[in-house]
């Protein structure tokens, strides 16, 4: 899919996975440019086709999206022109330029009730508005041409709101006991992990959908514990059910996604959780 002579396009670029892209281009020596709401509105039809008419990039990367997952359920309009109306549009601009779109989406497009994890053609099954707008995200980003969809999970990275940056924020105003929800798993994900992964994946003729996180499984709460442990904070960290927490929208229990199309394709997984979050939080802008 790259071309040596044209520049990539990044969506999301103040998020937490388009910097990571942006910053992994860099290490690259590959010319990219990333905008964000700040720069472009992307559910503006015409303001992403004057965007990729003038940069004409060989791929766009999408991060953008309405994460809120529980403001969905109150905004699910809003949520479906970010996460799906927009796509649509990227890809359109995308076939009327002769760039490659690469898309991100999540493990919330499933239901959360496999025993095993979800390869990537298992049955979907949205239980939240979140899940339901990405996955209509999904069927338009299959409409451009050239096409890659990424799912993933439990991502966090620099920048924006995230799992870990909230451990870390309680644990530093002082609070010794923890309550972390223990019965929903899936692999925690760091964006610069993903980042390598998206741009290795972008060199190959491939196309559909991959799965891509972090190696390992684990639940909230182990998640949790590995964060207090590698900061040597002396916390309890206090094992609750998803019953005790309610929240608008539903979590799925079991996000835990099949990786092997992703492992034969690059020749290896992407690096354990355990040994991500290590890296992430040795780093002085962590979280």
């Amino acid at each position: 899919m790259e071309s040596a002579d044209r520049p990539l396009a990044v969506t999301g670029s103040l998020g937490q996975l388009g910097r990571a892209v942006l910053d992994a281009a860099a290490a690259r020596h590959m010319p990219a440019e990333g905008r964000d709401i700040d720069t472009i509105d992307i559910t503006d039809r015409d303001a992403v086709s004057r965007w990729l008419n003038d940069l004409q990039p060989w791929a766009v990367v999408n991060c953008a999206a309405y994460t809120a997952v529980d403001d969905c359920e109150i905004h699910e309009d809003n949520a479906r022109a970010v996460n799906a109306t927009a796509v649509g549009h990227l890809a359109d601009a995308c076939n009327r330029c002769g760039a490659g779109l690469i898309h991100l989406s999540t493990d919330y497009v499933f239901d959360g009730r496999s025993r095993r994890p979800y390869k990537e053609d298992d049955p979907v099954a949205p239980a939240s508005a979140y899940g339901r707008t990405k996955l209509l995200g999904e069927r338009l980003a299959a409409t451009a041409k050239q096409h890659l969809i990424v799912r993933t999970a439990w991502l966090y990275g620099r920048g924006g709101r995230h799992f870990v940056g909230a451990i870390r924020d309680q644990i530093e105003a002082g609070n010794r006991r923890l309550r972390v929800v223990s019965d929903q798993q899936g692999s925690p994900t760091f964006g610069g992990d993903l980042a390598e992964a998206i741009l290795d994946l972008s060199r190959l003729e491939v196309s559909g959908v991959v799965h891509a996180v972090n190696s390992g499984v684990t639940s909230w709460h182990g998640f949790a514990v590995e964060i207090a442990r590698l900061l040597r904070a002396e916390v309890e960290v206090v094992p609750v059910t998803t019953d005790e927490f309610p929240r608008p929208a539903p979590r799925p229990a079991y996000s835990v996604l099949d990786t092997a199309r992703l492992v034969g394709l690059l020749g290896r997984p992407m690096p354990p959780w355990q040994d991500a979050l290590a890296r992430f939080l040795e780093t002085p802008c962590a979280p």
